[in-house]
């Protein structure tokens, strides 16, 4: 069954609030088993519109959703935000414990974030600001073709689904709106994005599985990012820093990152426990990024990042609060223009970052960039046109990786062990005493 939302009473003005007329449609959809709610073109000025099972709420081509501004329309639910379950601003489109939701459609989700982007930055706000999309616990979720901008914070928030299919759409937020990440599947388990164009104010696609202050550790598992064009943003791939729960099972290909400030990144810390493993990377170009792949365990933004057991480097005893990072593979990527460092490794001294290959990749370096911030953490000084950084890693591989026009060692390894090199260069040479800078390395071996 089809439910027009024009016959409950929208209008599709975009002066007059269509909420109830949304509402009226959606109850009587879910009243008869589930269907559509459709969206003709027109402009819809609505708040919180929350679905159920069996439901597909269509948005027709030159339908544009202008979401309200008014706090009182965005009833607070209680859910997770940045990996801890608390009262928050109900999303713009929210569904909770239910199954065979979908949006989809040619049409616009304009979040009109200013607002609430401007109420953050102030304080002013007793709760964290709503969300584009949101499912919390939800079963066969699909997001298609849709095109969403001006977020009030991260754009598409799956939470403890399984099976969900992200295909087909557009974010658009400005780049430096606050913490509008593009697509963050959280403690999820069967996602596929694709095909998708996401350029945005923080990371384009975020893993995350919550903190160690969850009441729950679900993991984030099984995830494939294919054929996507990330703009701007924080990093392209980002896993963590929440991940409590682990991240694992995870193939990113087929994309291109332009303009973002780092590719793939992991960012984790003490405290937080959790595994991150078995992520595969392959066929990427990424173009005028600060560092193409940058993954280290001393990350120090949020709750308690400026502790001493966050930054210091002496060991600590490993338990299940230590977070541990392995089994990582990036293949057939080029990236030019790259402006702080080829590479950024940077393991804990009581747990290495472990069992890491780079095949098959090219990376020139930016020409007179400024130096920057290749990782979030303490005490690391800013550089440019540095080569791969590695600290503490165990069993790392580089198999036909090439670094250009870097300053100083294309490859600088610090207190790693189990490290080879196969036929890699840096401009015009291959001897690896002139393109390697050792420190407390063992077990090296080179082709």
């Amino acid at each position: 069954m089809i439910y027009n939302v024009c016959d409950f009473g929208a209008k599709g003005n975009g002066v007059d609030k269509d909420t109830e007329a949304f509402k009226k449609a959606i109850e009587v959809c879910e009243k008869n088993g589930g269907g559509t709610v459709y969206v003709p073109a027109g402009i819809y000025h609505v708040g919180a519109l929350h679905l159920k099972s069996n439901m597909t709420l269509y948005i027709e081509s030159g339908a544009v959703l202008k979401f309200s501004q008014d706090e009182e329309d965005y009833p607070l639910v209680y859910t997770r935000w940045e990996g801890e379950e608390m009262q928050v601003y109900s999303p713009l489109i929210y569904a909770e414990d239910a199954e065979n939701v979908a949006v989809v459609g040619f049409g616009t989700i304009d979040g009109q974030g200013e607002k609430w982007w401007r109420l953050h930055r102030n304080k002013e706000l007793k709760y964290p600001r709503p969300r584009s999309i949101c499912f919390y616990r939800c079963n066969n979720v699909t997001i298609e073709g849709i095109k969403i901008i001006n977020s009030p914070s991260w754009t598409v928030n799956p939470i403890e689904c399984q099976n969900v299919t992200v295909h087909n759409i557009k974010i658009q937020n400005p780049y430096d709106s606050p913490n509008t990440d593009g697509i963050n599947p959280e403690s999820c388990k069967g996602v596929r994005i694709s095909n998708c164009y996401i350029d945005v104010g923080d990371d384009c696609v975020t893993l995350k599985s919550g903190t160690e202050d969850c009441k729950e550790r679900i993991p984030c598992e099984n995830i494939t990012i294919t054929n996507c064009i990330m703009a701007h943003g924080h990093g392209g791939v980002v896993i963590g820093s929440e991940m409590s729960g682990g991240v694992r099972n995870v193939v990113i290909s087929n994309c291109i990152f332009e303009g973002t400030d780092r590719g793939i990144r992991i960012k984790t810390r003490r405290g937080r426990g959790g595994v991150v493993e078995d992520i595969r990377v392959s066929n990427i170009v990424m173009k005028n990024v600060m560092c193409p792949f940058a993954f280290y365990m001393y990350y120090h933004c949020g709750k308690g990042g400026k502790e001493k057991r966050v930054w210091d480097k002496s060991p600590y005893p490993v338990d299940e609060s230590t977070p541990i990072v392995r089994r990582i593979y990036i293949s057939d990527v080029v990236v030019r223009e790259a402006r702080a460092a080829a590479g950024f490794l940077y393991g804990l001294t009581e747990m290495p970052i472990e069992d890491v290959v780079f095949s098959n990749v090219t990376v020139e370096m930016a020409q007179n960039p400024e130096p920057e911030l290749p990782a979030m953490m303490s005490y690391l000084d800013p550089m440019a046109k540095r080569g791969f950084v590695i600290n503490t890693v165990k069993n790392i591989r580089f198999m036909n990786v090439t670094v250009l026009e870097q300053e100083g060692a294309a490859f600088e390894l610090n207190n790693c062990e189990n490290v080879e090199f196969y036929r890699c260069r840096s401009k015009d040479t291959n001897d690896y005493e002139k393109i390697l800078s050792l420190n407390n390395v063992s077990s090296l071996v080179t082709d």
